[in-house]
């Protein structure tokens, strides 16, 4: 090591990997070799060959990077382009990972104010109109998460890293988070460690020594929510008597869930549809064309600052659409409620009282009264249309048992033809019935005694 502190590239007794062309390979060789060790010698080799290096670069302080001072890193250089869901859940996910690695320090907030902080400054890129710093409290919340945290190669003890990952099976009150949750946490501190690699901070994947699995999740619809058509008549029917007939708070949404379950619509799809976007003739079938949908995230992780954010079609390209075709009956509704309520000013078919875009609390709530209206308590207390979500998994397993094509189900419904077929194989109902009589004609033939020829 030089007399300024910094290590030269003479001072390293190794071999310096290349590729078959002549070329250094960037340190990566070296890093998978090490180990843990091998971030610090390729910083090492990083900071003796660039030219103008400071001291304040060197190798032993950057080893020491915390794992706070990382994951905010990591949090705004992931922040530009992506969904405001993404961000929500990236934001999440890391302030999960962040409370397991404190040091046991005096002055250790409370943990309502330590998620707070940590959710709505730490891991957050402010927006346009929106405040720029954390109010004084939240300031010195994180200025003891700084001094608390552990450093982020501290990843690389097994017993540590297990802690972290058994601490995103936890719920806030202490319980078993669902599996979709487990999972998406660990996605973003896997993701999280793979940049890290990359940027030369960890040498390998601290995860790699630790045999933790989360558990599979339920991958078929659960057939209890799935409504038969008469169920699902019944339920549009209450919508309408929803919050009286002048307010019509009910009744301004009958097309909204419609869409859901005559369409196949995601509930953000059904929001974002647009009469320019729709053929809706006097008689005979429609078409929509969905290209965009606005799913609620909250006003912090947006780019524009409002609740929604504006995207296209899930798990697709920017820009591409889908026709959905639309049945007589759904088309006439549609009709109904441009007739009589009107378009909000962009075009939307469904709007609040206030021409607003549709919260998901307003039509939640809704949902939940209509369905006290229309089900029997018995029906009420079963898991049947729960969610306005189940209304899409009814549509598609009605289409499926009417013996549609798998494939123009599957367009229609913005799937591949194998994730529908995986997720609604239990709800096809109507077929099994089919078959069971089919199988009971063909056994009762052989219950029949045999004509004998004396």
């Amino acid at each position: 090591m030089g007399s300024n502190g910094r290590y030269s590239g003479a001072a390293l007794d190794f071999a310096v990997p290349v590729h078959s062309e002549g070329r250094w390979d960037g340190g990566s060789a070296v890093a998978d070799l090490a180990g843990e060790f091998g971030a610090e010698l390729v910083r090492a080799i990083r900071v003796g060959m660039a030219q103008g290096s400071t001291a304040a670069h060197t190798p032993r302080g950057s080893s020491q990077l915390s794992w706070y001072a990382f994951a905010t890193e990591y949090a705004r250089a992931h922040w530009p382009g992506r969904a405001a869901k993404t961000r929500d859940e990236t934001s999440d996910g890391l302030t999960a990972v962040t409370l397991a690695m404190f040091w046991d320090l005096p002055g250790r907030p409370n943990e309502r104010l330590l998620r707070r902080a940590l959710r709505h400054w730490a891991f957050v890129v402010p927006g346009p109109g929106q405040q720029m710093g954390p109010p004084a409290e939240d300031r010195l919340v994180l200025q003891w998460v700084a001094k608390a945290s552990r450093p982020l190669v501290d990843l690389h003890d097994p017993i540590l890293a297990r802690d972290v990952l058994e601490s995103l099976r936890r719920k806030l009150d202490g319980g078993e988070a669902a599996v979709e949750t487990m999972r998406r946490k660990r996605k973003v501190l896997v993701h999280a460690l793979g940049y890290a690699m990359e940027r030369g901070e960890l040498g390998s994947n601290p995860l790699a020594q630790v045999r933790w699995r989360v558990p599979k999740p339920a991958v078929s619809v659960d057939p209890r929510v799935v409504a038969n058509p008469y169920q699902a008549r019944d339920l549009l029917t209450a919508i309408s008597y929803v919050g009286g007939y002048r307010r019509a708070r009910g009744r301004r949404l009958v097309g909204l869930f419609a869409g859901m379950y005559y369409a196949g619509l995601r509930p953000e799809e059904a929001i974002a549809v647009a009469l320019p976007d729709c053929r809706l003739p006097r008689t005979g079938w429609g078409r929509l064309i969905v290209h965009r949908t606005l799913p609620q995230a909250g006003k912090r992780w947006t780019d524009t600052g409002l609740y929604h954010d504006e995207r296209g079609l899930k798990n697709r390209p920017p820009g591409e659409t889908r026709v959905v075709p639309l049945p007589p009956h759904l088309v006439a509704l549609w009709r109904e409620s441009v007739t009589t309520f009107g378009t909000a000013d962009d075009g939307r078919l469904f709007f609040s009282e206030r021409g607003g875009i549709l919260s998901y609390t307003a039509y939640h709530y809704v949902w939940r009264e209509a369905r006290a209206l229309a089900l029997s308590p018995a029906l009420a207390s079963t898991p049947l249309a729960k969610r306005p979500y189940d209304l899409r998994h009814s549509a598609l397993s009605t289409w499926l048992c009417a013996g549609a094509d798998p494939a123009e189900v599957a367009q229609r419904a913005g799937n591949s033809v194998e994730v529908l077929l995986t997720r609604y194989a239990k709800c096809l109902y109507d077929r099994q019935s089919i078959n069971n009589q089919r199988i009971e004609g063909l056994l009762s033939a052989y219950d029949r005694p045999a004509d004998l020829d004396e």
